[in-house]
C-alpha cells in the first residue's frame, strides 16, 4: 500500500470533501482517501500494483480538484 497526502487549494465545502472521497475511493487500486476542509489536505492509499498516482492525479484533475504543485 501507498499512501501520499497533497495540498488541494480549492476545497471550500463539505461537498468538495464529499465528492472528492467519492470519486477517487471509486477509482480501481484506492483503498482509502481523506480529504479534510480545514487543512486542504488529501490523503490518498491506494495498491501500487491496480493504479499509481498519476492516474489519481489525473481523476482529481478532471473533476476540478487538482493538487497544488
Amino acid at each position: 500500500m501507498t499512501t501520499k497526502t497533497v495540498m488541494v487549494p480549492n476545497i471550500s465545502c463539505g461537498h468538495c470533501v464529499m465528492t472528492i472521497q467519492r470519486e477517487v475511493g471509486d477509482l480501481a487500486g484506492v483503498a482509502d482517501v481523506r480529504a479534510e476542509q480545514d487543512s486542504k489536505q488529501v490523503t490518498v492509499s491506494w495498491d501500487p500494483e491496480a493504479t499509481d498516482w498519476a492516474a489519481i492525479e489525473e481523476l482529481m484533475k478532471e473533476i476540478n480538484y487538482a493538487p497544488s504543485a
